[in-house]
């Protein structure tokens, strides 16, 4: 009986710090996603949770684009700038202030 074991099957050959590098490159360029795209009523959805948030100090769900992965994270909405297209986000495990742009958003909702 035969198991896939994907790219596991790399780790044990990378003995040498450039070729373990390389093959972490490799497999992190696999692991990427497109960046996914809004429509406009989800970012006018997106901006309403974003709002009622910050009002209520209710607790959300943020999910946002970086380096080709998709995040989630739990926290609060502090500050938000439609203008200059960044808000601040209190993290709910480490209470630190994250500044991320709007651009980066995916999905919000309350928990």
């Amino acid at each position: 009986m035969v198991h896939y074991r994907g790219m596991k099957k790399w780790r044990p050959f990378a003995s040498m710090p450039e070729q373990y590098i390389g093959l972490q490159e490799v497999i992190n360029k696999q692991l990427e996603v497109p960046k996914p795209l809004l429509t406009e009523e989800q970012m006018d959805q997106i901006n309403f949770i974003l709002i009622e948030a910050l009002h209520t100090n209710k607790q959300v769900y943020l999910t946002y684009y970086k380096k080709g992965q998709c995040i989630t994270k739990k926290g609060f909405i502090q500050f938000v700038d439609f203008l200059g297209n960044l808000f601040v986000f209190i993290d709910k495990v480490f209470e630190l202030k994250n500044k991320m742009r709007l651009s980066e958003l995916i999905d919000v909702h309350f928990t």
